[in-house]
């Protein structure tokens, strides 16, 4: 099964950044959008953001304009930067492949994630 591996998650203070990274194992990324996904403590799992092939981004309200997701074929990795980080974003961050942006089945399986904290 496809396999994406998570990393660049740590401690910041709010208003912070972090650059989260999300690599391809064995396979090319550029087939598939990738969408990143956040669990909270105590909270469900939800989406964040999302890039298609074509590298159109969808990113959820609650992170509009502080996250930004990018890809780079090249480098078989995508990207999210986030910025002005506030402590409801912290949680464990996930990677997926997915055929389309939005509902339907995921096409990797769930990593071990990367876990943000924004705290003071």
């Amino acid at each position: 099964q496809l396999q994406l591996v998570e990393s660049g998650g740590g401690l910041v203070q709010p208003g912070g950044s972090l650059r989260l990274s999300c690599v391809a194992s064995g396979f090319s990324l550029d087939h598939y959008a990738i969408g990143w996904f956040r669990q909270a403590p105590g909270k469900e799992r939800e989406g964040v953001s999302c890039i298609t092939t074509s590298g159109i981004e969808n990113v959820a309200d609650s992170v509009k304009g502080r996250f930004t997701i990018s890809r780079d074929n090249a480098k078989n990795t995508v990207y999210l930067q986030m910025r002005n980080l506030k402590p409801e974003d912290t949680g464990v961050y996930y990677c997926l492949a997915e055929g389309v942006c939005g509902p339907g089945a995921f096409l990797s399986s769930w990593g071990q994630g990367t876990q943000v904290t924004v705290s003071s």
